[in-house]
């Protein structure tokens, strides 16, 4: 893998930037204050702004490192952001990387984090050449795996009790898609 870091990324209806500490009310506000949001994810709920601006400062601080790639999901048009993609694990061995991401309520059932996530396979696979893309959900948040599979990613298992999210220990579906 040729690490490269976050870029800007652009695709028919969004801008794939870097986060900046002016983000942290939109952040709070679209997505990290939503308990709705964040059921099913292994962080909770921001219950103040103020804890958004230190995940925040942690993580433009983490764009220093050329292995780091974290996105803020933005529309055309509208700089504010309304979710987040980027890798949660990594392997450098073999070459694989593993994505997460959220989006606000609001923006949920558009195809927005489909065609975040398809950006970044292809960044992925073209640009810092990696073999392997994964992600895994809880099973009981299917619309997450739905997004896995618009994106071309294919479902390899369910490994039980297996992982821990803000429902407790669950379940946990991988879905991948390799270069070849």
């Amino acid at each position: 893998m040729k690490h490269i870091g976050t870029k800007n990324i652009e695709t028919e209806r969004l801008i794939l930037r870097r986060f900046t500490l002016d983000d942290a009310d939109a952040m709070y506000r679209n997505w990290a204050s939503d308990d709705e949001v964040t059921k099913y994810l292994t962080w909770p709920a921001h219950s103040s702004v103020d804890i958004t601006k230190m995940v925040l400062a942690d993580w433009v601080e983490s764009y220093k490192n050329d292995d780091n790639y974290n996105w803020a999901i933005t529309l055309k048009g509208n700089d504010e952001p309304i979710g987040s993609i980027g890798v949660v694990a990594k392997d450098d061995e073999t070459e694989m990387v593993h994505i997460g991401y959220c989006i606000g309520r609001e923006y949920w059932h558009r195809g927005i984090t489909s065609e975040a996530l398809k950006a970044l396979i292809d960044f992925f696979f073209d640009e810092v050449g990696v073999k392997r893309v994964e992600s895994r959900h809880d099973p009981r948040n299917p619309n997450s795996g739905k997004v896995m599979k618009k994106c071309g990613m294919i479902y390899e298992g369910t490994k039980k009790n297996s992982d821990r999210n803000n429902q407790g220990i669950c379940d946990a579906s991988y879905y991948a898609i390799i270069r070849s």
